[in-house]
């Protein structure tokens, strides 16, 4: 291994454990596209997207919406992570959201610059368009977890639950009716005044999302058998700040 100099001088339990540490054994001579404080912070980007696993993923977009929703969000050096990551890309996940500015996914998830892909549209549903893109994110860019985020009090699914009509948000809205459909009428309120009955729409909708993935993208498919990409649904709390992850595998 080549040897280190330090600068300044450091404690010789710190300087020891940074050497010792199998991440900086493996980081090369010359760093470049490493992306601070992310999940591999002394890790080349590429190298660390290449050795982490989907579920390390989805277990670190946890901890970050447990920081994020306890008030303990990690200092993000914007800037820094600019320059870090000007030279390519890395992004260890793809979030499918909602347009909805109260859900910012690398907020919610506590992440910074080049740690996600982001594809928004009103009620977090998919077409062409945006499988394609998803196909791009993972297929081709590396990235190894796809998350359904849905939210709750969400205006596109109230939009759909009472039929609302307006120019292209017609066809959006249209959908998400299988999902309104999919909830069994117990005689309560069907419509946007009830709001249990638009958060059960809501969950419908995600877990639909995810299956439409897989039943429109071969692609994705046959990664996630494979075991290269999970495909997992999850939705916001607007009210308190956490994200709940579902178990949408279906076998």
């Amino acid at each position: 291994m080549k040897k280190v100099v330090f600068k300044k001088a450091l404690p010789f339990a710190m300087a020891a454990a940074l050497l010792s540490s199998p991440v900086f054994a493996e980081a090369p001579a010359k760093k470049v596209n490493v992306k601070p404080g992310s999940f591999c912070p002394v890790m080349e980007a590429k190298a660390c997207q290449d050795a982490v696993t989907p579920q390390q993923i989805v277990d670190r977009l946890k901890q970050g919406n447990q920081r994020f929703a306890s008030g303990k969000p990690k200092a993000h050096q914007y800037l820094t992570a600019v320059k870090a990551t000007a030279s390519g890309q890395y992004p260890l996940a793809t979030i499918v959201s909602c347009i909805d500015s109260r859900a910012p996914a690398e907020i919610v998830f506590d992440q910074g610059i080049g740690d996600l892909f982001n594809a928004r549209v009103a009620g977090n549903i998919v077409n062409e368009d945006i499988l394609g893109s998803l196909e791009f994110a993972s297929k081709v860019a590396g990235s190894k977890v796809i998350v359904v985020l849905g939210h709750t009090s969400c205006g596109a699914i109230k939009g759909a639950c009472d039929d609302a009509k307006l120019g292209n948000l017609t066809g959006l809205l249209a959908k998400i009716k299988p999902a309104v459909s999919s909830i069994p009428d117990d005689g309560k309120d069907r419509t946007s005044k009830n709001y249990a009955f638009v958060d059960k729409v809501a969950e419908a909708n995600v877990h639909m999302t995810v299956q439409t993935i897989r039943d429109k993208s071969p692609v994705l498919k046959e990664m996630e058998s494979k075991g290269e990409v999970v495909i997992v649904g999850a939705m916001y709390d607007v009210t308190n700040g956490k994200v709940s992850f579902y178990d949408t595998k279906k076998n």
